[in-house]
This record gives C-alpha cells, structure tokens and sequence, in this order.
C-alpha cells in the first residue's frame, strides 16, 4: 500500500492461486492476476515466513521503504539464479553475470582455480558455493534469503528451508508408490498453469517420457500437446526409438530437431554469451536447439525432467552409496540377494579391482608416465602436477544431511552442485530464446518426501530410480518403464572430432598465446591428445572438449565484457 514496498522478480509462483484465496481471506484486495502481486501481498502480510508458502521457481528482490531493508530470496532448489556484489558503498545484484558486470566496480577478475575445477569437475566447480568464477561476484544458494540494510549495506544471509532426512516407518511399499505417483502428478497439474500454451521436452527417457504420458492424462485424449526432441540419426546417442513409444502412445504433435557440429560452430559466439560460463559438453548445445525449435513453434512454457536423476536416483554410480547403506543398516540378506544382480545388470557401477589396483599408484607418477609417455585420458594429465593435485582434494561439502550413504549422495548432488549447474544450463538456453522452462521434479516436496524414505525404495531390486519406476506402472510405456541403460541427452561428441572446422578450433587454442603462456595447462600433452584425436582417438574429444569451451568463453564472453566496460568508461 502506499509504494512501501517495490519488487524486482524473475521466475513463477505456481501456487500464486491457492496463496491468493488466503490472502484475500486475510483481507488483502488485489488489483491484478499476477503471481508478482501475490508475492508482494505475501511479503507484506507475513514479512519473512511468505518464503514458506511459495511453490515455484523465484529469484527477487523488494525494496521495503518502512523498514529500509531490500529482502532478497531465491527458490528452494536453485532453478532461477541471484548474484550479487556488495561493499561498504553498493549493492549491485542480478540474475545475469552480463548484465551484474556492466558495473565499472564489480570486479571481472577470472579465479583460474575455479575455472580448472569445473573443467575437471563441471558438476561442482562453479555452482557448489557462494562464491563465482568472477572474484567478488557472489551468489545466493538454493533456498537462501539475505536482507540488505539500506542505510549501511549490511547484509544478513539465511537459509530458510533445507531438506530433511528424518525416515518415515511403518509404511507399505505399494502405499509409499501411490503417494508419490499422486504427488508427481499434482507438480505438473500446478507447472501446467499458464496464460500460454505449454509443452514438454522429451528426450525418450524415463523422466521426460513420465511427464508427457502425465500430462496428457491431465489434459485428455482431444488436446493437441506439443513436444521437442532432439535426434542423433545413426549414432548410438539417438534415443526416438523411446521417444517414438511415448508419441505414438499419448498422441503428441512431435516436433525433432538435429543438432550437428557444424550448427554448433555457427551459433558458438550466441550460445556462449547467453551461457555465460563455460559448459561442461556439446550436449547444453542439444539443449539449446530443442528450446530454439520450441520458440519456432510459437510454444513459450515447457515442461523437462531435469532433477530425477539426483532426487531419486537416476545414475548407477549411486549403486556404491545403496550397497554402503545397506552395510550402515544391517540388512544383509537384502545386500547378499541384490549385490550379484547389480554387478550383472550394471557392470561399471561398483569399483573394480583393477580399478583400485590403478588408483593406488601415486598420482604424480601416473601424471609423469602419462606426460612421458603420451598415453592417458584425463584432464588432469594435461595440467600441471602440483595443480592437478589442488584440483583432485575433495571439496567441502556443505553437510546438509545425515543417515545413510545414499541419503547423503542424493542430497549433496541435487543441493550441493550437480543439479544446480544443469539448472543453470537450462534457465540460461531456455532464456536464451525466451522460453520458461518448468521441472515438475524441482517441486521442494518431492525432495521432502524422497530423504525421508528408506534406502531399498529408491534403489531397491536393482533399479535406478524406483520409485519413479513403480509409481508409473499403467501410465508409462513399458519398453520405457523397465529400460534399465541410463543414457544422457548429448550430441555424439566424440564423433563431432572427425569434423575439420572443429580440429581448426583446438589448432587454434593451441597456438594461441593465453593458452600457451597460462602457466596451468601443458601445451604439450594436448598437442600429444590432439594427434591422438587425428589418429582416431575420438573418445579424447570429451576431454578436449573442456580446454576449448574455456578458450571460447574467454574470446565471447569475458573478452566482450572487457570491450563494453571499455566503452563506458
């Protein structure tokens, strides 16, 4: 009332319905639809607990003139950013690196450290903490608040919600099923809310196919639905073969798009601006594509999967986590009866005694044998030895759960780096071609409700993601539904290295002098995988990838906002 309070907001309320009918129980009157207003309204009747009563995807920021603070939140999981700087004489904040920088005092200085551990370890090297790979460029984390004071810039930082891992008992584990299903199914009713139309990403796998086969259940039989596919035609990365199971069974309106390196190539100075940092592997360019043909459709909401695979257990290397729980609970028959099948049906997901006879050689002299010898296969060869080392200590974790080993998996990726930098990757190409991306299995209470359950649940009877798989039965395809291979949505990357506009690219960071006189890298040895790429090496090109993604962002995104600083000045 009055202009007390002025909101800058970037996100959805989902729930902005059901909040709105309890305000206006509690008095409030409104002059519009929107979700901004009840989020305003929210603030104002309940101060800092309004937090408690949102669902959705947010990053804001609300100048309250009457108490002279700025009250500043982001969403429980992460999907929509805030950065910030802040000293004794500003506060500068946004939620872009591009347009945060476009002040002459926010710092553009570049961590090399944190730059070289996200290129050895994308899924926690520039999301995992508050700090960025621009030195004094912080960042709220998932479900973090923080209040400015005006007077003095103060700034006071919070987390209002954090995940619990009490463990419900007593349960059935039909009962536990049902409730899920009833659950997955009321995130996408909420994310389906929209003044637009809105469609579905779908990848043929598990969680994407889950989504469509809801919501057109949600919709009915006679509502025309879209969806975007992204293809790899004769590469064993193509997955329509699942996708198609889905389209024929739900009667979509399919749409397909075909990423190749040389679309890739073309769009690479567009793709890294909008990215802004540096991405992990030509598959956030797959991503990319599917949002561009969704804005060619004219469909502006889309529905993803993103978040399954950490929240319930999607990759088989949590298998080493499920069989330590099992060993922390006691349940040895289980473990003696699972622990054969698991190795039968997911051969890489438990460690390997050959595996641990080659990591007990001391890594300086497997960094020596590979340098001496021009053999090996990881990034870390190709940096210094007393680099690599920093770079392969294990990082601080934040600690934010107990019980079993699984339990602590799952929550440290999806809360601790790993889904917050896939988040990042699909809010920035989403935005890129101004379309809202919506992730059912981002709603807080599915995480809720996920750590408080028992390890066998999840894992059990030897598959990923069991919950996800038992809730569905009757609604998914089955050829999707007991697919036991998980495979990731990403261009055949190793094949895009047979391409010469490509292998010109990394001739070029080769001779480039920033690369050569960096200090960090060892020219010699990515000469070295360079040839062995020539020679049909392909399989090196996942590794290449990471030097080159870092030469290019320096040349499109961080070299651009040095000329734009220099401009203003």
């Amino acid at each position: 009332p009055g202009g007390q309070c002025v909101i800058t907001y970037n996100g959805e309320l989902y729930n902005y319905v059901e909040v709105r009918e309890e305000l206006i129980g509690l008095g409030a009157t409104f002059c519009s639809d929107s979700d901004t207003e009840v989020l305003l309204q929210a603030y104002q009747v309940w101060g800092r607990d309004c937090l408690a009563k949102f669902n959705g995807m947010f990053a804001f920021a609300i100048y309250d003139a009457e108490r002279r603070v700025i009250f500043c939140a982001r969403d429980r999981l992460g999907e929509k950013p805030f950065l910030y700087f802040g000293d004794n004489t500003k506060f500068v904040f946004a939620s872009e690196y591009k347009a945060l920088l476009q002040h002459r005092e926010v710092p553009c200085d570049v961590d090399e450290m944190r730059l070289l551990q996200a290129a050895h370890r994308p899924s926690t090297g520039l999301d995992a903490d508050r700090d960025t790979v621009f030195r004094g460029v912080k960042q709220l984390l998932p479900g973090e608040a923080m209040e400015v004071r005006v007077g003095d810039l103060q700034i006071e930082t919070w987390q209002y919600w954090s995940p619990q891992s009490n463990e419900r008992t007593g349960l059935k584990d039909q009962q536990v099923f049902d409730e899920f299903r009833e659950l997955l199914i009321d995130s996408v009713r909420l994310r389906m809310r929209s003044d637009v139309e809105v469609g579905s990403c779908l990848s043929g796998g598990l969680d994407s196919s889950a989504i469509v086969c809801i919501a057109r259940n949600l919709l009915g039989a006679d509502v025309e639905y879209h969806t975007f596919t992204g293809r790899f035609p004769g590469t064993s990365a193509d997955e329509w073969e699942y996708a198609q199971q889905v389209v024929e069974q739900t009667g979509v309106r399919s749409h397909v798009v075909e990423p190749t390196v040389d679309g890739f190539l073309d769009a690479l100075p567009q793709f890294v601006w909008a990215n802004e940092l540096p991405v992990s592997s030509s598959s956030q360019y797959a991503q990319w594509c599917v949002f561009r043909l969704a804005k060619e459709q004219g469909i502006t909401v889309l529905l993803d999967g993103q978040g399954a695979d950490e929240v319930l257990g999607g990759y088989e290397q949590y298998f080493a986590s499920y069989v330590e729980s099992l060993r922390q609970r006691g349940e040895s028959a289980r473990l003696g009866a699972e622990l054969p099948e698991i190795r039968k049906r997911y051969p890489l997901a438990l460690p390997t005694s050959q595996r641990a006879l080659r990591d007990r050689l001391p890594f300086r002299v497997r960094h020596w044998l590979s340098n001496r010898m021009g053999v090996g296969s990881a990034l870390l060869y190709g940096v210094r030895a007393d680099v690599a080392q920093e770079l392969i200590e294990e990082r601080t974790r934040r600690n934010l759960a107990g019980g079993d080993a699984l339990r602590r998996a799952l929550t440290d990726d999806t809360f601790g780096g790993f889904l917050t930098t896939l988040l990042r990757y699909g809010d920035r190409n989403s935005m890129a071609h101004s379309r809202e991306v919506r992730l059912p299995f981002c709603d807080h209470r599915i995480p809720e409700f996920v750590l408080g359950l028992p390890p066998h649940l999840l894992m059990g009877e030897v598959q990923t993601k069991r919950l996800l798989r038992e809730s569905m039965r009757g609604i998914l395809p089955e050829g999707i539904r007991t697919r036991w291979n998980k495979q990731g949505f990403r261009p055949p990357q190793d094949l895009w290295f047979q391409s010469s506009a490509l292998l010109s690219h990394a001739d070029e960071m080769m001779s480039s002098a920033e690369f050569r006189k960096s200090g960090l890298w060892i020219p010699e040895w990515w000469e070295k995988a360079l040839s062995r790429v020539r020679a049909g090496e392909l399989q090196l090109g996942w590794e290449l990838f990471q030097p080159l993604m870092i030469h290019w962002w320096r040349e499109h995104f961080v070299r651009r906002i040095q000329i734009q600083r220099a401009r203003a000045d």
